[in-house]
Order: structure tokens, then C-alpha cells, then sequence
């Protein structure tokens, strides 16, 4: 099955068509940058650009930096607060003409990973993180999505876990891949506390760089660099969206 899956950033919107069977595009990846201000009805007409693109007519997957419960957004991370109680899969649907399949950003990539990457064929409790501009997180049980988890917001030292384990804190603080490694591992430690899993996936942009910050890490669970890495939002918010299909 082929669906068109979107990925709503808060700098930029991408979109491809996915082979849902394999993970892979179909198509060459679409990036326009996300609107300023990021409200919701300007970033829905990027996404039916983004759709009339592609000529699709079908059931889009869709993701955003947001809680989403029954395509309403809860939340806003990284776009305007105008998103908090939107009914931001309806609005979707109006302006693109086709069936859209809303969920969060770090479900998204979860979703990919776990079919497709380094969480395929695990069974028991999974936890995919994502250390960029902030941490997003989702949990899976054997196999079965728990979503809008935000464990990206545990305090730790009486600071959001946020400011000590992102990428972003890395770059802004001029650690050094020890002194972040550190941090991310006294992350994963209390973490791992509270929910005990069998696996964590290190996925965001600086998982391609794993092996400058994992001998730093000492929890006792497993923990993998994520495989998709950019390509995980899309695909995920694809593969949900077949339940549309």
C-alpha cells in the first residue's frame, strides 16, 4: 500500500509517499519551510500544497508537535499556542480534500521504528526517544503504542529534563560529548526507574552520532541508536494512516 505521509516541524513541512510494506519512498522527499507564524490554518494550506503536490487523493498520515486526542491538538511545541484545542485533523481534512490520520510527532517516528528499525520484533516494554530541540518520547508494549506519553518533561536536578539531555542543551552549553553523554545517561538512569523497560531507541538527529556519547551511558537497560532517523516521522505518520485506507 502506498500513503502519503506528512511531517509538520516547527521549521519545516515534509512530505513523500510511502511503501507501507517496506518503509521506503516512493517518491523524493518534499520540504517547504513551516510558516511564521506556525498557526494552525497556515501550516493546513503547506500540507495541501504539499498534497497537491504529490496530485494524491487518499488518506494522508500527518504528524505534529502536539498531543493529539481524537484529532484534537492539546499541546503546541515549536508552533503557535493557537494550536492548543484545535481541531486540527478536521481543519486537515477541509483543506486538503482527503481523509488525514493526526497523531504525534514522536508516536510517528516510534510507529516507523518499531515496524521497520531497531525496536522490530521486540516484544515487552519499549521506549523511543528522541534528543533534538527538546526530547519526545513514545512507549510500546509488546508492540502496542501507549500515546502522547512527554517523559521529555521529568525533572532532574529541579530542572525539566529538557534543558540537561537535548541536543539543543549540547550545542547551546558547549558540553562536550562526555559531559552530555552524562547527562543523558542520568536521564535514562531515573527513566528507567519508573518504567523499567527492556529496551530504550536513541533516535533525533545526533543518533548518527552515537558512538561519540553511548560509552557514557551507564543504565542497566538496553539502549540502540534509532535506524530511520529522519525518514521516521513520515513513514510512521503513513503506516497509522493505512487504517484510513
Amino acid at each position: 500500500m502506498q500513503i502519503l505521509g506528512i511531517d509538520i516541524g516547527g521549521s519545516g513541512i515534509k512530505g513523500a509517499i510511502v511503501d507501507t510494506e517496506s518503509g521506503a519512498f516512493v517518491t523524493e522527499r518534499l520540504r517547504i519551510a513551516t510558516p511564521r507564524p506556525a498557526k494552525p490554518a497556515a501550516v493546513a494550506e503547506v500540507v495541501a500544497d504539499i498534497s497537491d503536490h504529490f496530485k494524491w487523493s487518499a488518506p494522508i498520515g500527518c504528524t505534529v508537535p502536539a498531543v493529539v486526542q481524537r484529532g484534537v491538538t492539546k499541546t503546541a511545541a515549536n508552533v503557535h499556542k493557537s494550536w492548543i484545542g484545535a481541531d486540527a485533523a478536521s481543519l486537515l481534512q477541509e483543506t486538503t480534500s482527503n481523509p488525514v490520520l493526526l497523531l504525534n510527532d514522536a508516536d510517528a517516528a516510534g510507529i516507523a521504528e518499531m515496524k521497520y528499525g531497531a525496536g522490530r520484533g521486540r516484544d515487552g516494554l519499549v521506549a523511543i526517544l528522541t534528543l533534538g530541540t527538546g526530547i519526545g518520547s513514545s512507549l510500546f508494549i509488546d508492540g502496542r503504542l501507549a500515546p502522547n506519553t512527554e517523559l521529555g518533561h521529568l525533572i532532574i536536578r529541579g530542572k525539566d529534563a529538557e534543558c540537561r539531555a537535548t541536543d539543543r542543551a549540547r550545542q547551546k552549553k558547549g558540553y562536550s560529548w562526555k559531559q552530555w553523554g552524562k547527562r543523558v545517561s542520568e536521564y535514562l538512569e531515573y527513566l528507567e526507574s519508573l518504567i523499567w523497560p527492556d529496551l530504550f531507541i536513541i533516535g533525533g538527529g545526533v543518533s548518527k552520532r552515537y558512538d561519540r556519547f553511548f560509552p557514557y551511558i551507564r543504565c542497566r537497560t538496553e539502549f540502540v541508536p534509532a535506524q530511520l532517523r529522519n525518514r521516521a516521522g513520515i513513514v510512521g505518520a503513513a503506516v497509522a494512516a493505512e487504517k484510513l485506507a
